[in-house]
């Protein structure tokens, strides 16, 4: 499916798709948009169990380093958790024709998954110094979504992850972004008894709102 105009091409993926050929895959496109020789891309995939090192992960945040596979990502960001349940959306954008405007990159993803929250009842919010979506306040502030983005030549790869009904549990075996102190929660959890293929129409309805509001400084 191909939304906004014919640049975007918007792709999801059934099943579980492996980490490390994903990775490879989004690391060859993003040269390849870069190139000039593909179309930017939204990709939405689920992952099985697996945790990820951002380039600023600290080891001794990675609780059980058994649990699960460990990948070192490329993004920004600390360690995150990934597996099923939780849509995860890797935005590849030509930000050199969109804004060159990082900041305003990541507070569109943000602003993107606030919207679609929304739809199914939920209030997300940013908060100031914390990267991502949050929900509840005092002992109910919890984590639902998580951001980690790279660019390279202006252009961006990996994106977020958006928690729907994951196993919360598995977030135990790391402190998740290096924000011990907060819960982790999901829509699920909220009582969002949503289907996957609903957030992602959502998603999907939001997505022109997020992609003109990129040239913040432009």
């Amino acid at each position: 499916m191909n939304l906004v105009d014919d640049s975007i091409e918007w792709r999801v993926t059934p099943g579980l798709a492996p980490y490390a050929e994903t990775l490879a895959e989004m690391e060859a496109r993003a040269a390849a948009i870069r190139a000039g020789e593909a179309k930017e891309l939204v990709w939405l995939l689920e992952h099985p169990p697996l945790y990820t090192a951002g380039t600023s992960a600290v080891e001794d945040e990675l609780l059980v380093p058994d649990r699960f596979p460990v990948f070192r990502a490329g993004r920004g960001g600390r360690y995150t958790y990934h597996g099923p349940g939780q849509r995860v959306g890797y935005v590849l954008l030509d930000l050199e024709k969109r804004g060159r405007d990082i900041r305003c990159f990541v507070a569109g993803i943000e602003n993107w998954l606030i919207r679609t929250l929304a739809d199914f009842g939920i209030e997300g919010r940013s908060e100031p110094g914390r990267v991502g979506i949050w929900t509840g306040h005092g002992p109910r502030e919890a984590k639902i979504g998580a951001i980690g983005v790279r660019v390279r030549r202006w252009v961006s790869f990996h994106g977020f992850s958006l928690n729907v009904d994951p196993d919360l549990s598995h977030f135990s075996g790391i402190v998740p972004c290096g924000l011990g102190e907060y819960a982790v929660t999901s829509m699920a959890a909220l009582g969002a008894g949503v289907d996957m293929a609903a957030v992602d129409d959502a998603l999907a309805r939001h997505f022109p709102q997020m992609l003109a509001g990129l040239r913040c400084t432009a």
